[in-house]
């Protein structure tokens, strides 16, 4: 619908549905097993659920913001009808979701606009060598991002993992702490109160790099493909110019011949309009490209900042634990 509106301009990617039916399932899951593990290793599980539950909430939370604050920041989509209408209604806006047919009719368009941009791509050169460098450099940067972002979610499961080993090393321990009788329970249970702990603060770690860069990361695939899109689509004006043009050399040769004599009025118009669109689109993805390389550098030195305090914050967190655990083994 937006490119439909505004086929000058970058569009802003939507924010991702969030899933929380996963969530919502595991803890359904856990509660029918509730019956094969210990009351403490139970409560320690749906903790862990509940939490990725409210980091899937903040990310959501985020990724909305940003799109909001895009819209907002942007000197014409803030002055867009559908946007005031969407701030400012108080009532419910029941929005339909496409149904069978119209998902099918996308996929088709969306197949026909690839396959079309690949033919664009293979014969249109560009006349402008702005425009030729940077769509080269999007094609190195999508792919670039692409394999970073896969890259950063191996990182952030890994964590994951590790916060999920801590649960079975922490009540591993404390269990063996009855068994071993009371002249190693407290010494035990120490240390599984250390890894219970460390398991909370792994799991900050990996909702942190989750929300600050693989977020940030997936954000900028989708928005690297909008700037794609709008090259493409300036491409398009290109050759549709171009061949007005043609049509235009076409029609003056043939109201030379007296015989057969062809109104060249109609050519020129269309040929006048198509060099007004591409022009015009020119011009604004100039704009929207030195918008989004401005947006996009902000972005990623802000949030890289800031996981980098966060995960200062946190070893520095997991330092102490292991320092208070051996001295409190120390004093036993």
């Amino acid at each position: 619908m937006l490119k439909a509106s505004f086929p000058l301009l970058q569009i802003p990617p939507p924010p991702p549905r969030p899933d929380f039916d996963a969530s919502r399932e595991k803890l359904q899951k856990l509660g029918e097993g509730e019956g094969s593990m210990t009351k403490e290793e139970f409560n320690k599980m749906k903790q862990e659920l509940e939490a990725e539950y409210l980091a899937t909430f903040k990310k959501t939370v985020a990724m909305h913001e940003v799109f909001l604050t895009r819209l907002a920041q942007h000197s014409v989509f803030r002055t867009d009808h559908n946007f005031k209408v969407f701030l400012e209604y108080e009532q419910d806006l029941s929005v339909r979701t496409k149904n069978k047919k119209e998902k099918v009719e996308g996929l088709f368009k969306s197949f026909n606009k690839s396959t079309d941009e690949l033919l664009l791509a293979a014969t249109q050169k560009d006349v402008d060598d702005y425009f030729e460098k940077e769509k080269g450099f999007l094609l190195e940067y999508h792919t670039a991002i692409k394999d970073t972002t896969i890259k950063a979610d191996k990182m952030t499961q890994a964590h994951k993992s590790v916060a999920d080993s801590y649960i079975k090393l922490s009540t591993g321990l404390s269990q063996l702490g009855t068994i071993e009788g009371p002249r190693l329970e407290k010494f035990i249970n120490k240390v599984a109160d250390t890894f219970e702990k460390a398991r909370k603060v792994e799991g900050r770690v990996s909702s942190d790099e989750d929300l600050k860069l693989s977020d940030t990361l997936r954000y900028y695939v989708r928005d690297g493909s909008a700037a794609k899109d709008l090259l493409y689509r300036r491409l398009r004006c290109l050759a549709n110019y171009e061949q007005a043009n043609k049509n235009l050399d076409r029609a003056r040769a043939k109201n030379k011949d007296v015989h057969a004599p062809v109104d060249v009025a109609d050519a020129e118009l269309a040929q006048q309009n198509a060099c007004e669109k591409f022009e015009l689109i020119t011009n604004k993805a100039k704009e929207e490209l030195v918008d989004f390389k401005g947006r996009r550098v902000a972005a990623f030195r802000k949030n890289l900042i800031e996981l980098a305090e966060l995960e200062l914050k946190h070893a520095k967190a997991q330092a102490q634990l292991l320092k208070n655990c051996l001295q409190a083994l120390q004093e036993e």
